[in-house]
This record gives structure tokens, sequence and C-alpha cells, in this order.
């Protein structure tokens, strides 16, 4: 599984770019090459309009909007999830990676 769009939603769009490092290092280093972003939550609804994405996770912090978001996305095929509290506090990275691409498969 290569080459796919995974986006991650916070508040304001900065809280999750530690994460999407890690998460560019894991998928580089194996070779996954996939493109990985943080948006904050009214970006990432034009930005659904435009482009292709593959998988949408919530950072915890804005779980209160995975309805509304599964809404935006109905009928696109795009599934939609909540990052998990460790995996978000801990910064880990390749947990929430391998948590994109089950969400994909």
């Amino acid at each position: 599984m290569e080459n796919k769009q995974i986006m991650l939603v916070c508040a304001a769009g900065m809280s999750t770019s530690l994460l999407v490092g890690k998460m560019q290092t894991f998928s580089k280093e194996t070779a996954r090459h996939h493109n990985i972003f943080a948006l904050s939550s009214s970006e990432a609804d034009s930005y659904i309009k435009e482009s292709a994405v593959d998988v949408i996770l919530l950072g915890p912090q804005v779980r209160f909007m995975l309805d509304d978001f599964k809404k935006k996305v109905a009928g696109l095929d795009i599934p939609v999830d909540v990052i998990p509290m460790s995996d978000y506090g801990m910064m880990h990275g390749e947990n929430v990676l391998l948590l994109a691409e089950k969400l994909m498969k």
C-alpha cells in the first residue's frame, strides 16, 4: 500500500504536526511513501471537496466532530476515525499509520 493521502484533522491544524512527522518518518523507513498531512477542521472541509483523500483521522481534541465528518464524506468511500488518545499523547506515529492503513483496506 503506497502513495495514499492520509489527512489528520485537529482544532488549529498545528498540534498534530509532530505526529505527522513521526508518521512520515515511519512511512519512509518502511517504503510506504504516503502523503501524510494535518489540517484544521475548517481547512479540511474545502480540502475534501477539492482533493482526493484516502483516509481521515481526527485528533482526540476534535473527536466530537466524528459524526459530522462521516456525513461530509458519505458516498465518497473515505474512512474516518479518531486517533486513540494514547497514541496521540505518546506520539506513536507507527501505530497511527498502521491504523490509517487498516481503515483503508
